[in-house]
């Protein structure tokens, strides 16, 4: 298992070691032990799988939950690609507000951590995107908040697309950075 940093402390690109040979390939695309090991977090423990499906041009984000409810999230693509977004909300980080960003495939096998206190949303690139991320906390709507994607104070640069971006209500109606209840 190879880590990345990424822009962000603490946000890390996880790559798996793949053997390949003439029938195929075999990685092993999660273990807690070496996981809590190699992030250096061993109280990490997931109790959510979300499975998440896309058509080509959907944006889901900015999403986090607020405490209690707080969750990290460890992302990977299933079949697909996506842009996938890290959004640092620490009021009292250095990184305030500033984005990682990085392509999830299910080709390149390479997962994203995100630990709370950081936004999440991702573009999908593909004619069909299926995304499965591991949470820390249960979902809980009661504690969920949406940032707008086009907030110009994140300043994110999304790959422009052959086609608009297919964004739900929600997300649409989403707060601004502004006026979000950070961390």
């Amino acid at each position: 298992m190879k880590l990345t940093d990424t822009a962000l402390p603490g946000v890390q690109l996880i790559e798996p070691t793949v053997f390949n040979d003439e029938r195929g390939c075999f990685y092993e695309s999660f273990n807690l032990d070496r996981f809590r090991s190699v992030v250096g977090q061993p109280e990490i423990d997931f109790v959510q799988d979300n499975h998440s499906v896309s058509k080509a041009g959907v944006l889901r984000g900015i999403h986090y939950q607020k405490n209690p409810m707080a969750q990290g999230k460890l992302v990977r693509v299933l079949i697909g690609e996506i842009f996938d977004v890290a959004v640092d909300l620490r009021k009292d980080s250095k990184f305030f507000g500033r984005c990682a960003s990085v392509f999830l495939s299910a080709s390149n096998r390479k997962q994203l951590w995100i630990p709370e206190g950081f936004g999440h949303g991702f573009l999908a690139l593909s004619e069909k995107v299926e995304v499965l991320y591991k949470t820390t906390n249960y979902y809980s709507s009661a504690n969920e908040v949406c940032i707008r994607w086009d907030d110009p104070d994140l300043g994110i640069e999304w790959p422009v697309l052959d086609q608009p971006f297919l964004i739900s209500d929600k997300d649409v109606r989403g707060m601004t950075f502004a006026q979000a209840d950070l961390f």
